[in-house]
């Protein structure tokens, strides 16, 4: 199939970055786990929507060129058998949900056909889940393969870098465990890395490059506050002194996406996102399609609009109406970019770059029709010449010579510069994730000739993998967000417990190996983990 490639004569370049990111959600320890969930709603809302995207798009032979990140705790949860299995027995239930939806809403000819639209998304979504072997990974390899995305990762588990690096090695651990984790999946290096919530510090380029990534993105000010003010601003990227390239996101771009106030999502022909009939129906009555011990949660069919502002009542779901929305709001965005770089062709020496990067969760999951909205901007870009979609590396292969500096610390969020992460919510776990990477490394440069398979291997390979899951971001952000926080500090001081455990077992000379061999099943991350990467570059084997 001959696809067409980004037109090197187009007079802007648009890249699209989508970040696809979930915590290590698995519980093997229970027999179900309510927040094993958010897996299972992002798989049948956003990733197995964005491959049918692309599935159409090369059976139509439309050429495209995209950037998808995918978090090494994601591609791990993609892998995994357990949440695959669990993942089947989720959808069972939601398939029944939805049948027993059809015949409750017979004769209410505005909700019957959304429950048998459901049933059918349901459906569908179980059958590309097993087309792909209950792998996803399959699938994201294929379109690699293909040539029409690119492939990049992000800090092993989503360590916030700039607030860890106060512990020795855990920025070189995040990134050098990353790199490993997607080139095993993966078959290949990925060029570029997505700092974890955007997050920079002058420095951090160093580490980056020593584990092999080429390129990186940031938020808008991190570019345009540079120590040497770029010539473009964010319409071309920054090279710094060692060559590793940072991108800058672009505001215009990611405003019409993103905002609650400006943004696409808001419009009122689109679907609702919080009322679901997980909450708006009786619980006794949806008792039979939860697993065992779960309250209600979303279950995914929701039948509103975005409507019922001042007191109006919501009014029901119209696909075929958000259909056409889809295309008017694609084209106006495709349109708002050929003027931005028509307006800024004049003050360039090359083609504008628009970096609009994006959490992939918004397509699909926070908003219903993204992923069909994808589709109609790619299908509207393959039939005009003047953008061209190109990915970070295609632009560096035609455009090598690039300004020169140091982007400033930055990250994106609350006031640009890491208060999401560090907050009175949440600073008091920095001590703690500190002091277990201090002890991780005197422990690796104690053992570090210690023969793979011991026990004292095993044990601190084990320690490496759950110091790095207490390390994730997200348990930082649930407790400033104030959503699940319960969850995020029992999920920080629960591996944080049992690195001190492991640790005080090797000490002592008092590693029990079923204890062992029961962390190892609860925290399966990474199975060819080295723990020895907790070393620095010059003491590393």
């Amino acid at each position: 199939m001959q696809l067409r490639r980004p037109d090197p004569a187009a007079s802007g370049y648009l890249s699209l970055v989508l970040h696809a990111h979930l915590p290590f959600v698995r519980h093997p320890e229970y027999e179900s786990f309510l927040e094993e969930t958010w897996y299972f709603e992002a798989v049948t809302e956003t990733y197995i929507p964005l491959l049918r995207v692309f599935e159409r798009l090369l059976t139509d032979a439309v050429g495209f060129r995209l950037t998808v990140s995918l978090s090494p705790t994601l591609v791990a949860m993609f892998q995994d058998p357990l949440l695959q299995q669990r993942y089947l027995e989720h959808m069972d239930r939601l398939m029944r949900l939805a049948e027993r939806e059809i015949e409750r809403t017979r004769g209410d000819t505005s909700l019957r056909p959304l429950a048998r639209m459901y049933h059918r998304l349901f459906t569908q979504s179980v059958a590309t889940f097993r087309d792909y072997e209950c792998d996803l990974s399959n699938g994201f390899r294929r379109f690699q393969k293909a040539g029409v995305l690119e492939l990049i990762t992000c800090a092993a588990t989503h360590g916030y870098l700039p607030l860890l690096r106060g512990g020795p090695g855990a920025v070189r651990a995040q990134l050098q465990v990353a790199a490993r984790a997607h080139e095993r999946v993966f078959g290949a290096p990925a060029w570029g890395i997505w700092l974890p919530e955007c997050g920079y510090y002058p420095g951090l380029e160093a580490s980056l490059r020593d584990a092999g990534f080429g390129y990186f993105m940031l938020d808008t000010h991190g570019i345009l506050n540079a120590d040497v003010p770029p010539r473009h601003g964010v319409y071309a990227p920054l090279a710094c002194s060692n060559g590793a390239v940072a991108f800058g996101r672009d505001p215009a771009s990611s405003r019409q996406v993103w905002s609650a106030a400006e943004g696409y999502p808001g419009d009122a022909d689109y679907r609702e996102f919080h009322r679901d009939i997980g909450f708006d129906l009786d619980a006794e009555a949806l008792a039979p399609f939860l697993a065992e011990g779960h309250p209600p949660f979303a279950t995914g069919i929701k039948y509103y609009r975005v409507t019922g502002r001042g007191g109006e009542p919501k009014q029901p779901y119209r696909p075929e109406q958000a259909l056409q929305k889809v295309a008017q709001h694609a084209a106006h965005f495709l349109q708002e970019r050929q003027r931005q770089v028509a307006q800024v062709a004049s003050r360039m020496d090359r083609p504008a770059l628009i970096l609009s990067p994006y959490d992939a969760e918004l397509f699909g999951h926070w908003w219903f029709e993204g992923p069909q909205w994808l589709e109609s901007l790619i299908r509207q870009i393959h039939v005009q010449e003047q953008l061209a979609l190109v990915t970070p590396s295609d632009y560096l292969r035609r455009h090598p010579v690039l300004q020169r500096g140091t982007p400033s610390a930055s990250s994106w969020g609350e006031l640009g510069y890491s208060r999401y992460w560090l907050n009175e919510h949440n600073a008091w776990i920095y001590p703690h994730l500190h002091k277990a990477a201090q002890r991780m490394q005197s422990l690796a440069r104690k053992h570090q000739k210690e023969p793979p398979g011991s026990l004292i291997h095993r044990a601190l390979a084990q320690a490496a993998r759950t110091l790095l899951l207490a390390q994730a971001s997200d348990w930082a952000f649930m407790m400033k967000a104030q959503t699940t926080v319960e969850y995020a500090e029992r999920r920080t001081r629960d591996h944080l417990a049992r690195f001190h455990y492991l640790d005080q077992a090797v000490s002592n000379g008092a590693i029990d190996e079923r204890k062992l061999g029961a962390l190892e099943t609860m925290d399966s991350i990474f199975p060819d983990m080295d723990f020895r990467v907790f070393l620095t570059s010059r003491e590393s084997p």
